[in-house]
């Protein structure tokens, strides 16, 4: 969800002469920055989309909670082996190859999706979903950073390319619940349509993907050389507390993406897919606002508000969920989803200060796992114990732990003690 780590330390920039080996790109870099930005919002917009359709499969097929909860932690399980398996190999096979594979395999996953909506094609495809979230999200940023070098060699916004990965990847994951929910309002198959639509929409980012120029001259050395995860010296402490905030960012994104249409039907009655998606939507374009509008505020500022509107989001959802409010349910949302959203920025440039030069791409990646066990785990405990407890007393008690996590997370040192008189690159 909010952007993959950026992913450079092995490879070495292409030579203006050649463009990557496979099919010959047909558009510059510049057109090529556009193409790389499109596939991503549909990647990741994918991944959120079924946030809107889960009261149908649990209609369609007689699921309940739990079962919804599971299959939305696959995606977690394959972002997590994406990241950790597959997310660092632009640096050594180039760029476009890996947005290629990303694109093609989350294809094969919105396809087999459209074909067998049962349980298990849901859990496969959803896994496959997973793993082509691992290879875009650190790929894309990165390659994102370099068309845009390439294209405005002499004169170039330096923070363009964090602002349009920002809006591609969060902006993507706001409007695939949306637009799922538009589509259960239009159509009289909306499982169907919305992972056929998405299926072909995909092709079409795959072939844009196709005639977009490499970015990446692969040596035989950068090949061979292993990922390397090291943090500097006396910087323990620091990325612990990134790991925290990780952590407790995506259980909330967690947390409504797969159960926020399920409170809303049992908790207040209210059945519209659209509504259903229009929470999440509101969540993450509030992530997204959040991180953009505040990005020139230092780190430290930064946690200030995170820490103080993410809390007070969850309470509000936890408010709007034992009073039956929807209008405060979706209000509390957006707050809590700002909040996370300015609290994973902090995150990763935690991150980046506590990793070792060499080995800021493995680093990140396993933030981004920790990311994912957040997205996945919690909301299976939730899930059991809203069960036996009631979702007003869960959604409590979740407030409460992940507010308590951030609290102690917040604690960490802003940099350890070498990285403060020599900052990283």
């Amino acid at each position: 969800m909010p952007n993959g780590p950026r992913t450079a330390t092995s490879a070495v920039p292409a030579s203006p002469g050649r463009r990557g080996a496979g099919v010959r790109p047909s558009v510059g870099y510049g057109a090529g920055f556009w193409f790389v930005a499109f596939a991503f919002t549909v990647l990741m917009g994918f991944g959120t989309a079924p946030a809107a359709l889960w009261p149908l499969y649990a209609a369609q097929d007689g699921f309940g909670a739990t079962t919804i909860t599971v299959v939305s932690a696959m995606v977690a399980v394959g972002a997590a082996i994406g990241f950790l398996g597959l997310g660092h190999l632009s640096d050594r096979y180039g760029r476009r190859r890996v947005v290629l594979a990303a694109l093609t395999v989350t294809l094969i996953a919105a396809l087999l999706m459209t074909w067998w909506q049962g349980l298990v094609g849901l859990l496969i495809g959803r896994f496959l979903n997973g793993v082509g979230i691992g290879l875009m999200a650190s790929t894309a940023t990165a390659y994102l950073h370099d068309l845009y070098a390439r294209a405005h060699e002499e004169t170039s916004r330096a923070g363009l390319p964090e602002v349009v990965a920002t809006g591609a990847n969060l902006g993507g994951l706001a409007l695939g619940p949306l637009i799922a929910g538009a589509v259960v309002l239009w159509t009289r198959q909306p499982l169907t349509v919305t992972q056929f639509g998405f299926a072909v929409v995909l092709a079409v980012c795959l072939l844009l993907a196709l005639v977009t120029p490499e970015t990446v001259e692969v040596s035989h050395t950068a090949r061979c050389r292993p990922a390397r995860f090291a943090l500097r010296p006396g910087a323990l402490g620091l990325y612990v507390s990134a790991v925290g905030l990780a952590f407790c960012s995506y259980a909330l994104f967690g947390l409504v993406t797969a159960l926020g249409a399920v409170m809303l039907r049992t908790e207040f009655r209210v059945s519209s897919a659209f509504v259903a998606g229009l929470a999440p939507f509101l969540m993450f374009s509030a992530s997204a606002l959040a991180e953009l509008a505040l990005a020139p505020l230092s780190p430290r500022r930064l946690l200030t508000v995170g820490t103080a509107a993410f809390p007070l989001g969850l309470a509000l959802v936890a408010l709007s969920v034992y009073e039956a409010r929807l209008w405060l349910f979706l209000a509390a949302t957006a707050v809590a989803g700002a909040g996370g959203g300015v609290l994973f920025k902090v995150c990763i440039d935690r991150s980046v200060r506590a990793a070792a030069p060499a080995s800021r791409a493995g680093v990140l990646a396993v933030t981004f796992v920790a990311g994912y066990a957040g997205l996945g785990l919690p909301i299976v405990v939730f899930s059991v114990l809203a069960h036996h407890l009631g979702t007003p007393v869960t959604m409590i008690c979740f407030a409460a732990a992940l507010t308590g996590v951030v609290a102690v997370s917040s604690l960490g040192r802003r940099s350890p003690r070498r990285a403060s008189r020599h900052p990283p690159p």
